[in-house]
């Protein structure tokens, strides 16, 4: 079972690669989509990982494959540019599904 990663920019891939992690780049929505569905098939992955900016060219496309499929486990990670998500989003997140205020 392997890592794949679906990156929006090489800086990214080539750390990747520097770990042992294949992967491609792709920019639009429709490679992405074709990108993902073909990382998705593929057995041998076990964790897919997806840079934050290439979730947000169709979340909810993404969200509903991570429903659809149990294998492989799908991680957004944040580029090299850093999270575009707010600095509380860990405890909003909790704060949402819990229902209490840390």
């Amino acid at each position: 079972m392997k890592f794949y990663l679906l990156s929006d920019n090489v800086d990214t891939l080539t750390g990747m690669r520097l770990a042992g992690i294949e992967g491609e780049v792709v920019h639009e929505t429709e490679e992405f989509k074709a990108a993902l569905d073909s990382a998705l098939e593929n057995p041998d992955t076990a964790i897919l990982l997806i840079t934050e900016k290439l979730v947000n060219l169709c979340p909810e496309y993404v969200a509903e494959k991570k429903v659809e499929n149990k294998m492989p486990l799908v991680v957004e990670l944040p580029d090299r540019h850093g999270s575009q998500r707010p600095d509380d989003y860990i405890l909003s997140y909790v704060k949402d599904a819990v229902g209490v205020k840390l």
